[in-house]
């Protein structure tokens, strides 16, 4: 398909102003404009046409480059783009990009820690986390208590919740002894506190949960906390494959060794990974 011929929902979210659901409730509320007219659920874009949200033209690149980064979250912080307590976010530490804007696969509450994926491919975001695709959350979990087989069984076969039934596809012991034990569990879902309330359904408390892996991307355990680190364009293709999306091409948001914003980007990271270090 053309670039001609995509839905403006699609093109908006390439250009990473959010989800394509996100994009689809701005077109409803009227705040999308094609060529001075008021755009509609449905309506197509042309490279030559004038696209605007809230009045701000949205470049139409039929050259878009597809980045994703993995960021090992503290415990601490949120994951909104502003906090109006003035919380620390994950968007903080993250690099700027140009006419773009980072978007978050997925969430972490705040006293969760690891990794999280964010692109600059709204499409993709939206595929990875629709429930429909099924992708895989790997979690490591330490509880409070001596867990039983059957424990284990009933989380696996399925537990009611508020929401819904919920389970975890995989359950495996880590690490520890006695009373704090280590698991490591999968969940197809990214449902509110979806892990935390499994185990308090059978009557465990969570002492520290920390997400290792999302799809066919794991954390090195050798990321500090509060630091990001780039994809490289065989893992990007292979995430996108996951959710049957084209391979795109591919540009490091930290840019080659000439350009005088590389070596900012790297001495931030380095900064914050000391600052870690103290804390």
């Amino acid at each position: 398909m053309t670039m001609s011929e995509e839905r403006i929902q699609k093109v908006l979210a390439k250009a990473g102003l959010g989800s394509r659901r996100e994009m689809e409730k701005v077109i409803e509320d009227k705040r999308v404009s094609v060529n001075g007219e008021v755009a509609k659920l449905g309506d197509k874009v042309q490279r030559t046409d004038e696209l605007k949200v809230d009045g701000k033209t949205v470049k139409i690149d039929t050259k878009a480059v597809r980045r994703v980064l993995i960021y090992n979250k503290p415990e601490g912080e949120i994951c909104t783009r502003k906090d109006p307590e003035g919380r620390q976010t994950v968007f903080d530490r993250l690099p700027k990009l140009t006419g773009e804007r980072w978007v978050a696969v997925g969430r972490l509450d705040i006293n969760t820690s690891g990794l999280l994926l964010f692109t600059n491919d709204g499409e993709l975001a939206n595929r990875l986390m629709h429930p429909s695709r099924q992708i895989e959350r790997e979690y490591a979990v330490r509880i409070l208590g001596e867990v039983k087989q059957e424990n284990i069984d009933a989380m696996c076969a399925g537990v009611q919740l508020d929401d819904g039934m919920a389970k975890f596809s995989d359950v495996q012991y880590f690490d520890g002894k006695g009373s704090n034990q280590w698991y490591h569990v999968v969940i197809v879902e990214g449902r509110n506190r979806e892990v935390r309330r499994l185990w308090e359904s059978q009557g465990f408390q969570v002492s520290r949960l920390k997400r290792v892996r999302y799809g066919s991307v794991f954390m090195d355990s050798s990321m500090r906390a509060g630091t990001w680190n780039e994809l490289a364009k065989k893992d990007i293709d292979q995430l996108a494959a996951i959710v049957e999306l084209p391979s795109m091409p591919w540009k490091s948001v930290v840019r080659d060794k000439t350009d005088p914003n590389r070596r900012k980007l790297e001495n931030q990271r380095t900064r914050r990974s000391v600052g870690n270090e103290r804390k």
